[in-house]
């Protein structure tokens, strides 16, 4: 249960990063401007920007859609960052 909870803010984290990284590459603008713009929760953005909360598949395929990529695109370039042998599930 332990590993679960480390791989779980590994995953965060990573998707944070990712999603800071897009979003600065893509629109140059802060992160308070672009989750108002998008209608996105302030606090909650950041909290996902900083791998402190994870999020729902709906709210990474708006962002997608924000810095005009695909959805596909954002999760392999997802699994590209993980560990090869990432799992969420303890075996």
């Amino acid at each position: 249960m332990q590993q679960d909870e480390k791989n779980i803010q590994i995953f965060n984290r990573i998707v944070g990063e990712l999603v800071k990284e897009i979003r600065l590459k893509n629109s140059f603008i802060s992160m308070n401007k672009f989750a108002r713009e998008f209608d996105f929760d302030r606090g909650n953005f950041s909290k996902l920007e900083n791998g402190h909360v994870g999020c729902r598949l709906a709210t990474i395929w708006k962002f997608a859609e924000a810095n005009n990529i695909k959805f596909s695109d954002f999760v392999k370039i997802l699994e590209s960052r993980l560990p090869n042998d990432f799992t969420l599930i303890d075996n």
